[in-house]
C-alpha cells in the first residue's frame, strides 16, 4: 500500500468516524428538540389561545383552596422548568465543545498530513518532479477539505439553529411562568378580595343582626314598660275606685248614723195599729175624710197609721187632743211619737 493511498484509507476513516458521531449527535439533539415541543405544547397552545381570544373574556380556572400549597406548586414548577433549561443549555454547551474538538483534532490531522506531504514533496523535489497521482491527491484532498468544511459550516448552523431553537423554548417557558405567576398572583389577590367581601358582608349582617336584637330588645322593653305602667296605673285607678267606694259607703254610713242619731226628727200622731192592710186602709179613709194627711209604716206588729208630721211637739200634741175628742173617729188613744222616715233612717 503506497503512502498516498494509506493517507486516503485514514482520512476516509477520520471523516467516516466524524460523521457518525456527527449523525448521532444530532440525532439526540432532534429527539430532545421533540421532546421539548411536546412538554411545551400546553405553553405554545396557551399563547395561542392568548392570541385567539382577545376581547373575549378569560375563563379563569378554580383556585386551589389553600393558596400556600398552589404558590409551592408553582415554585417547584418553575424550579423543575430552569433545571431543564439548565440541562438542555448544558448539553448544547457539550455538543458545541465536543464539535469544536473534532473540528480541531480534524484540522491538527490535516496540518499533520499537509506537513509530511510537504516534506515528502520536498524531498521528491530534490530528486525528481512530483508525481502526476500526488497532484491529483491534493485536488482530491482539497475538495475533501471543501466538502467538510461546507459539512461543517452547515453543522453549526444547524447547531446555532437548535441554540436558537432552544433560547426561543426557554424565552416562552419564561413567558409562560412569567404568566402563570402573573395569573396565580391575580387570582390570589381575587381570593382575598372575595374573601375580605365576605368578611365585611359577614361583619355588616352580624352589626345589623345585634342593632336588629338591640332594637327589638328596646322595643321589647318599651313595651314591658308601658304594660307595667298600664297596669300600675289601673292598680291605682282601681285602689283609688276602691278607696272612692269606701269612702262613699262610710260616708252614706256616717250620714245614717247621724240622721239616726241627730237627724231632723218629726212628730206624728198615731192613732192606731192595724192587723193587716184592710183594717189599716179603713182607718186611713177615715182621717183622710176629716182633711188629716196620713202615713202608714208597717212594723213587725202590724202596720201603724199615723197623722202629721207636725212642725213641733205642741202641735203634734194639739191634733191628738183633737183626734180623741172627735166622736165619729172613735179614736180615744191616740198619742204623739217621734218619727224618723224611712228614706231617712
Amino acid at each position: 500500500m503506497s503512502m498516498n493511498n494509506k493517507q486516503r484509507w485514514m482520512g476516509g476513516v477520520v471523516l467516516l468516524s466524524g460523521g457518525v458521531l456527527l449523525a448521532a449527535l444530532l440525532l439526540k439533539g432532534k429527539e430532545e428538540i421533540h421532546q421539548k415541543q411536546v412538554e411545551t405544547q400546553p405553553v405554545e397552545q396557551i399563547q395561542q389561545n392568548k392570541n385567539t381570544s382577545v376581547g373575549e373574556a378569560v375563563q379563569l380556572q378554580p383556585l386551589t383552596v389553600d393558596v400556600a400549597t398552589e404558590k409551592r406548586l408553582l415554585e417547584e414548577q418553575k424550579r423543575a422548568r430552569e433545571k431543564a433549561v439548565a440541562e438542555q443549555e448544558a448539553k448544547a454547551a457539550e455538543f458545541l465543545r465536543m464539535q469544536q474538538q473534532a473540528e480541531a483534532d480534524a484540522a491538527r490531522k490535516a496540518a499533520e498530513e499537509y506537513a509530511a506531504m510537504n516534506a515528502r514533496r520536498g524531498a521528491a523535489q530534490e530528486g525528481a518532479d512530483i508525481p502526476p497521482e500526488l497532484v491529483q491527491d491534493e485536488k482530491a484532498k482539497a475538495q475533501q477539505k471543501a466538502a467538510d468544511q461546507k459539512q461543517l459550516e452547515q453543522q453549526n448552523a444547524q447547531l446555532k439553529q437548535k441554540a436558537d431553537a432552544e433560547k426561543k423554548l426557554a424565552e416562552q417557558k419564561r413567558q409562560a411562568t412569567a404568566e402563570a405567576e402573573k395569573k396565580a398572583a391575580e387570582d390570589k389577590k381575587r381570593l382575598l378580595d372575595a374573601e375580605k367581601k365576605a368578611a365585611d358582608e359577614k361583619k355588616r349582617k352580624q352589626e345589623e343582626q345585634r342593632k336588629l336584637e338591640e332594637q327589638q330588645k328596646a322595643e321589647a322593653d318599651k313595651k314591658a314598660a308601658a304594660k307595667k305602667a298600664e297596669a300600675e296605673q289601673k292598680a291605682e285607678a282601681e285602689k283609688k275606685r276602691k278607696a272612692q267606694e269606701d269612702a262613699k259607703k262610710k260616708a252614706e254610713a256616717d250620714k245614717a248614723r247621724d240622721l239616726l242619731e241627730n237627724g231632723d226628727k218629726q212628730w206624728m200622731v198615731q192613732v192606731a195599729l192595724a192587723a193587716n192592710d184592710a183594717n189599716a186602709d179603713a182607718v186611713a179613709a177615715k182621717l183622710r175624710a176629716k182633711g188629716y194627711k196620713v202615713t202608714k209604716s208597717p212594723t213587725s206588729k202590724g202596720i201603724r197609721i199615723m197623722v202629721g208630721p207636725a212642725k213641733d211637739r205642741e202641735a203634734a200634741d194639739s191634733a191628738r187632743k183633737k183626734i180623741n175628742s172627735d166622736p165619729s173617729l172613735g179614736m180615744k188613744s191616740a198619742w204623739v211619737i217621734e218619727w224618723v222616715p224611712l228614706d231617712r233612717r
